[in-house]
């Protein structure tokens, strides 16, 4: 369902998934990846300003599945907002992360290094923005819990390769409460 959620500047256009028939495990807000750089909430593979949004996002799906745990995602661009945002937030109880940017210079994860909440990332080994080993660099810096999943073949934009991105979220958080 399409929605706005008020945001600090203005309403946050947003879609909400919600499963049928079914109880959800957890309210997920997910953030999409640089929208300078074409990114959107519609990309397959689905800055201060923006980490207000994603805290005003949180905001929303903490009122709406009071009982829920609160996760805390998002792809490429998104997912340092996500990442940042999340560990910093104390609602937020699982953090997930699709392509990090962890080698833009301008991107600092101090909150996440710091955290201790499990953390899960998916990455591409062909990720041209990321590079993979960058990425198995910056995973020994994480503190535990955290685990990680390389999609052989995919690049930064999975191109191809999205349901593999799916099946590696499944596996991940197929045991968390």
């Amino acid at each position: 369902m399409h929605l706005e959620i008020p945001g600090p500047a203005g309403p946050l256009e947003a879609l909400l998934d919600e499963p049928r028939g079914v109880a959800p495990r957890a309210a997920v807000v997910f953030a999409h990846p640089l929208p300078t750089q074409g990114g959107t909430m519609h990309t397959k593979a689905v800055f201060q300003g923006e980490r207000e949004d994603f805290s005003a996002a949180l905001d929303f799906m903490a009122a709406r599945y009071p009982t829920l745990p609160l996760w805390a995602a998002g792809f490429s661009f998104g997912s340092w907002i996500a990442l940042e945002v999340g560990a910093m937030d104390p609602r937020v109880s699982l953090l997930i992360g699709i392509a990090p940017p962890v080698t833009r210079e301008h991107y600092t994860f101090d909150h996440l290094l710091a955290s201790t909440k499990p953390k899960f990332l998916i990455q591409g080994d062909m990720d041209d923005i990321c590079p993979v080993q960058a990425l198995w660099s910056f995973y020994a810096k994480l503190k535990e819990p955290k685990e990680i999943v390389v999609i052989d073949g995919a690049n930064h934009l999975f191109e191809g390769k999205t349901e593999e991105v799916g099946e590696a979220l499944e596996g991940l958080l197929g045991d968390v409460d």
